[in-house]
């Protein structure tokens, strides 16, 4: 449990009374900003740089594994294993949120740091053509060391920001960009000249060293909450919440098609005979790309709000996952890969949540559904492809599950603006009521 903050429980004012009073907490303050901060930030982009990042690298194996490793199984059978781990990345939020909640960052730390490195060696010893080790180990156990890190990383930065905690939490994010521009980088290559087995030890280790560094740089600031929900009862309350239903269903419907470019550029750009050397800098070249898109809000967090950032770069990444129906070409490999854009559901969630003391169960239960999309989206890109690989059926479905998420991203900024104001509508008038009653 964590370390008990007295500085944050103070008296209540007894002057000129002899009735003592119970302690009552206050609002926390924060420093926005201060070494141990971006210490804490730069320990939460490089988790996700080891975590998210080698999730979002995970169409290099979909090449590898269908073309060599796993020759035998289906590109969907395959496509299960990323998307496993997608899920169980995204989703074990709703387990991890609570337990981040309730004051055990550090345990969930340390705990999926280790499981995901010790995933990573085993997954090196895995034999060809053996699809139920890989998904054991790759799928199952190291998605689980990724779920238990990812959430409490992104939302440990909040214990340090108020008022940049997008700004903070995005530039978090873009760690999981630059993850997935490493290692496609480094397993490509190492696949090619060492083989797999080497390869993949060699990416464990990177993963060890870093997420050692980032256990040591990383501390939790603020106490946990005196008080918690019964979990259903928290439920009702966000189903109450439109704007965070309605961006919910938007970050779950859009992940549905999101997946298809990371999972198969690689192997579509091969597919259609571009230069084996292309292909495997495709995803290279998409996930540079995403490190820029990821920072880009960062700039403008102050002129605008993040709901409208996220539906111009949603709608523009739906457009993009459309337009793989086209590719056939060099030109229109490169075209993808540079423009196309992540979500930004980090920060979304972060700025839909007033109360700080349940912003991890409510971005943990928004990515169980996030999650869920991330586990179908994959495997029916995969079926709708089939052996004879039929592109444009898996490009057509990805893309229009992509434009249904942007419509709820759109809903959800009608109602945050119908919000705001109402409730510049309920201050003016109060202060006519106070103007009134002075004069």
């Amino acid at each position: 449990m964590p370390r008990t903050q007295d500085e944050y429980i103070v008296p209540k004012d007894t002057t000129g009374s002899n009735l003592s009073f119970p302690e009552e907490r206050t609002a926390p303050t924060f420093p926005e900003g201060g070494l141990q901060a971006w210490a804490t930030v730069a320990g939460a982009f490089i988790v996700l740089f080891c975590g998210f990042g080698y999730t979002s690298s995970f169409g290099v194996y979909q090449d590898f594994y269908s073309r060599k490793y796993l020759s035998e199984s289906s590109p969907s059978s395959i496509s299960w294993i990323g998307s496993v781990n997608a899920l169980l990345l995204i989703a074990g939020g709703l387990v991890t949120g609570r337990l981040y909640d309730r004051g055990y960052f550090y345990n969930l730390l340390y705990g999926g740091s280790l499981l995901l490195c010790f995933s990573l060696f085993i997954l090196s010893l895995c034999k060809p053509q053996q699809f139920y080790q890989i998904f054991l180990v790759q799928g199952l156990c190291a998605g689980i060391g990724t779920g238990m890190t990812y959430l409490p990383s992104l939302t440990v930065v909040s214990h340090y920001f108020q008022k940049r905690r997008a700004l903070a939490m995005t530039i978090v994010s873009a760690g999981a960009g630059l993850g997935s521009v490493v290692h496609p980088i480094m397993l490509n290559n190492m696949f090619k000249s060492f083989g797999f087995a080497t390869a993949v030890r060699a990416s464990a280790a990177l993963v060890s060293a870093l997420l050692l560094v980032a256990c040591m740089m990383m501390r939790s600031r603020l106490p946990p909450s005196a008080t918690h929900l019964p979990f259903w009862k928290s439920l009702r309350r966000f189903a109450h919440d439109k704007a965070y239903v309605l961006a919910t269903a938007g970050l779950t419907t859009y992940v549905v098609g999101y997946y298809f470019p990371l999972f198969y550029l690689q192997l579509d750009a091969i597919k259609h005979g571009i230069s084996q050397n292309l292909a495997f800098y495709s995803l290279v070249i998409m996930n540079s790309a995403s490190v820029a898109g990821r920072l880009a809000p960062s700039l403008f967090t102050r002129r605008f709000e993040i709901i409208n950032m996220a539906v111009v770069a949603s709608g523009f990444g739906a457009a993009l996952i459309l337009s793989m129906i086209a590719l056939k070409t060099v030109a229109s490999v490169v075209v993808i890969a540079v423009l196309y854009v992540a979500t930004l559901m980090p920060p979304i969630l972060a700025v839909l949540t007033e109360d700080l003391g349940e912003l991890g169960l409510r971005i943990g239960v928004a990515f169980t559904f996030v999650g869920i999309g991330g586990l179908i989206g994959p495997p029916i890109d995969g079926a709708l492809l089939t052996n004879k690989f039929i592109w444009w059926r898996p490009a057509l479905f990805s893309g229009i599950m992509a434009f249904v998420g942007v419509a709820f991203f759109v809903a959800t900024l009608i109602v945050l603006r119908r919000r705001k104001a109402e409730r510049s509508n309920a201050s003016d008038g109060e202060k006519t009521v106070v103007e009134a009653e002075i004069v």
